[in-house]
């Protein structure tokens, strides 16, 4: 079966890792069709494993080489799928819009924490199909109340995103 995995904390912060290591990395687990998308640390590729067995064996392989504490989010072809064909916002060149990919129930806890938050004109939140998708104008990102929300250690094991326009070049690589 096809999957990707989408790395947390990867080229932020000191985490530098190049994609070639990363893919080898999955690659010395066991992994089969390896490749990576970006430098952001989405890595497609084919195993026979269930998911749940995939994130315990790739977070402590990605751990050990690279020795750090590693978090990422296994989601099928599928999966992504529904990512790419959920998104609830239209494109718009001034707008960034991002989809989160984490454990089940976490975007109710991002709904929580983005309703709190101030927010910019024209940023907004929606789930769909169990999916967080937050809308922010460009240049706006990091320094947006729930922007830095995002940053806190407390969430690092729930969740990663991806601008949704990842999700569609991930779907194009499968």
């Amino acid at each position: 079966m096809k999957y990707c995995a989408f790395l947390r904390g990867v080229n932020v912060k000191g985490t530098n890792m190049k994609m070639a290591d990363v893919c080898q990395v999955f690659k010395d687990a066991g992994m089969k069709d390896v490749s990576s998308i970006l430098a952001s640390g989405n890595i497609v590729f084919s195993s026979d494993k269930s998911i749940g067995d995939l994130k315990v064996i790739l977070e402590k392989a990605m751990s050990d080489y690279f020795s750090y504490e590693a978090f990422l989010f296994v989601k099928s072809q599928e999966e992504t799928e529904v990512f790419w064909n959920s998104i609830p916002f239209e494109k718009n060149d001034e707008l960034h819009i991002y989809g989160f990919v984490g454990i089940p129930g976490v975007e109710k806890v991002l709904m929580e924490e983005f309703q709190k938050a101030a927010q910019a004109e024209n940023e907004k939140a929606e789930i769909i199909n169990d999916i967080f998708y937050w809308q922010v104008p460009k240049g706006n990102t990091l320094d947006s109340t729930f922007g830095k929300v995002l940053g806190k250690k407390s969430l690092k094991d729930q969740f990663t995103s991806r601008n949704v326009n990842t999700f569609e070049k991930v779907l194009k690589k499968f």
